[in-house]
This record gives C-alpha cells, structure tokens and sequence, in this order.
C-alpha cells in the first residue's frame, strides 16, 4: 500500500517536502515527488495522494510520564484531596483503590489513552500502582497495552506508589516484592518513590533495589524522585550514580525532581557534572506539580518544577507529561500536550525566539529520548511512518497558536482528521 502526502513543512526552513508511505514506513522524502517519482518510472497511478497544505509535520507526541490506573476517579467517595497536595492524593488512592477491577480499569484507560489519542500522542509512558498483592492495576494495564498497540505505544512502569519499603501486604510482601513481580509480568519499566518512604534510609535502601532490578531484568527505570519542595531530598543524586557506576544512565529517567526548584545554586552547580556524564533523562509534569506543590508556601510562593532551563542548558535531556486526569492528585488533565508545553515555556522563562523555535522538541524527540525510541521514531526514510500534522505553518506559529492536531497517521494509516475552519464575515475576525 502506498500513500504520497505532499506539500508537508518539515524541517523548520518554510520548504514544502512529500513524504511517499510504503507498507507503513518512508519510503522517500522529498521535494516534488509528485513530479520527481514518474520521472523515475514509478506509476502513481494507483497511489493515494493525501495535499497536507503546507501544514507543520512532526513526530507524535509523546507523553512520558502518566498514570492510566487512577485516570477518572477524582470523584469517587472518599477520592477528594481537600488540602491540594501529593501527600494527601497518596492517602485518598490507598483508602479508595480496593474495589478496582480490571475491566474497570480498562475501561478508564482506554477512554484517557483516545483523548490523548485526538491530541496527536502515540507514544505513553504509564505507570502501574503495584502496591496491591492483587496486581489489578497492572493486569489491565498489560491487557490494554497490547489490545491498542496498533494505535498507541504504551510502556508500563512497576511503580510502588506507598513504597518499597514502607509498604507491607497482608501477607508480608513489601513493595519491593510486587516490584518485582510486575517486571516479572512484562512491565517494561522499574519504578520508585524515595521520598515517600518512611525515612531517608528506605529511600536510599530503595534507589539500590531499582538499580539491581533494571540491571537483573534488563528493564528501563522511572523514578518518582524528589517530588518535594524540601530542597533536601536528593534521591536524584543516588539515582543518577548508581546508574552510572552501571553503565545504565541512559535508560534511566528521574521524574519530577521538584525538589531541585527549591536546592541551592551550589549544590546544583556540583550535581550537573555527574547528570552530564550519567545522561539520565528528566520527566517534568509542570501543570500537576504546579498544583500541589508549594503548598506549606504563603509568598513568595514556589512554582514546584525542575530546573528545566538550567538542565536544558546543560544538555540533560528533558520531557513532558501530562501525569494525571481527574484523580485525587490533579482535577483536569486532557491529554493536550500543547497545553503542557505551554505551562512548561512559561513556567520554565523560556522565552527566547530560539528556545520558542526549538520548544516542540521537549513533547516529540526529547520525549521518544526518553522512552529509548531510537529509529522506531522520526521522520526519516526507512522508519515506521508515525506523524502528525499540526495546524500551523512552523514550529513558532504552532506554540504560538498552541495549535491543535488536525491530522495523525500511523504506520501510514490516518488515525483522524479534524478542520479548525472559522467563517466569517466581520473584517477583524478574517485577520485572526
């Protein structure tokens, strides 16, 4: 099967390229192929051909850092977070979550996974709550990775959302245990909370254990590290040695790390060099974390994020997530990583005309960096042909505009289009 998109804006430059699909990969990219591909001996005759109208062309976004389980049960009884904060979002999903079932679970998820979908995300990083003997979360979310993969990537992270080591099940297992049972299930992700453990010692305790297990396994690692304002927790730190000193730092992603908002110019000044020969990568969540953190704060008040400038800066590779929808830790959520984007850029004071150019990277390649994509990802001759078209004519106008997604293709198949056309006879609004 063979589909010719043309008049794509690619690159940046404002030049229009084509991009020819065979069997659900690029096979060429571009200027003119339309004219350049017969002249060639190639018969288009039976060739779709699908103008993209000089519209921005990009990788899918990627969302590397969300938790399908808890999507949609802010309003369950019990769910509500009154004081606003991480702690309590923890409390409220361990006195609520005993009643999930794996239908249901499913049944959420998919409905966040299509929402995601409409916004031009094809690639999810989620995590699984393990803390549960039953493994609920997990089972549906296993289940739902495969049942969708045609549509979305999904990976699953074994996350201890009440700890490794400060968790014990009924019948003795810790977190840890269940931990690694996921891997052992097929998650695809090592996870962790340090600094919700007990006391500084499990949090370390635990930062070995994910280590051992990413290497015994062969597994990725996401931690939920640091997501404080206390400027002295530095779970991160361990993180990005340990992995290191075992050749994985690359694999490896801290999310959050709130807590570098609030630490000393010094001790970030000393903590670059090691996350420059570590290669970690960074997970950033700004909407939810601006939400809950900061809250012990009157003014001047903390806006909760990581540094992402500074490590932007510093060549640390950073990406987005949109983290909740509708749980006990954040009320809204849609899946609009545009939106996120637009939070992180302000949040962030990266303002500049060059970072604005450059900025829809942290929700496409910074985030498939992330996730180990490699050649699975991009737009490149030979590799699977997964893009979005966005509503735009370049990159500024489409964070300009936070542009919606007006096209998604996947594997060559066109997942939706959408029309954003407004009519109108009043002068001003024809200039808009």
């Amino acid at each position: 099967m063979r589909t010719l998109f043309t008049n794509a804006r690619v690159d940046g430059t404002g030049r229009t390229l084509d991009l020819l699909v065979e069997d659900g990969a690029f096979a060429r990219i571009g200027e003119r192929l339309s004219e350049a591909l017969p002249a060639q001996g190639m018969d288009l005759a039976g060739v779709e051909t699908v103008d993209l109208g000089g519209r921005l062309v990009c990788p899918p976004f990627c969302d590397t850092h969300l938790h399908l389980d808890y999507v949609f049960t802010a309003r369950k009884p019990g769910a509500t977070n009154e004081s606003g904060t991480l702690f309590e979002g923890i409390r409220r999903w361990s006195e609520t979550k005993s009643d999930l079932s794996v239908e249901e679970v499913k049944e959420r998820a998919r409905r966040a996974v299509a929402m995601e979908l409409r916004h031009g995300v094809q690639f999810i990083r989620t995590h699984a709550d393990v803390t549960d003997p039953r493994l609920v979360s997990l089972r549906a979310l296993l289940e739902l990775r495969e049942e969708l993969r045609d549509l979305v990537t999904i990976q699953i992270v074994s996350f201890p959302q009440e700890g490794m080591y400060s968790y014990r099940g009924p019948s003795g297992e810790s977190g840890a245990d269940l931990v690694e049972e996921g891997l052992r299930m097929g998650a695809d992700c090592v996870g962790g909370i340090p600094h919700y453990e007990m006391c500084r010692e499990f949090g370390e305790r635990s930062m070995h254990t994910v280590v051992d297990l990413a290497v015994k396994y062969g597994r990725l690692i996401d931690v939920h590290c640091d997501e404080t304002d206390d400027p002295n927790s530095r779970f991160v730190e361990l993180l990005a040695a340990l992995a290191h000193r075992e050749g994985i730092g690359e694999l490896t992603t801290a999310s959050h790390t709130c807590s570098l908002g609030s630490a000393d110019d010094s001790y970030f000044f000393h903590l670059t060099k090691l996350l420059r020969a570590a290669r970690i990568n960074f997970a950033c969540a700004p909407t939810e974390n601006l939400y809950l953190q900061g809250r012990q704060d009157t003014y001047p008040k903390r806006r909760g994020i990581t540094r992402v400038k500074e490590l932007s800066d510093n060549g640390v590779n950073v990406s987005l997530g949109q983290d909740s929808m509708q749980d006990p830790w954040y009320p809204l959520g849609n899946g609009n990583m545009m939106i996120i984007l637009d939070y992180l850029l302000h949040l962030s004071q990266m303002m500049s005309f060059a970072e604005l150019d450059d900025a829809l990277r942290f929700a496409t390649v910074n985030g498939a960096t992330t996730m180990r994509l490699g050649d699975g990802y991009g737009i490149a001759e030979g590799r699977p042909a997964n893009f979005i078209v966005l509503d735009a004519d370049g990159p500024f106008d489409a964070v300009y505009r936070r542009a919606d997604v007006i096209r998604s293709v996947r594997a060559g198949r066109t997942l939706f289009t959408a029309t954003t056309t407004v009519r109108s006879d009043v002068a001003p609004l024809t200039l808009a």
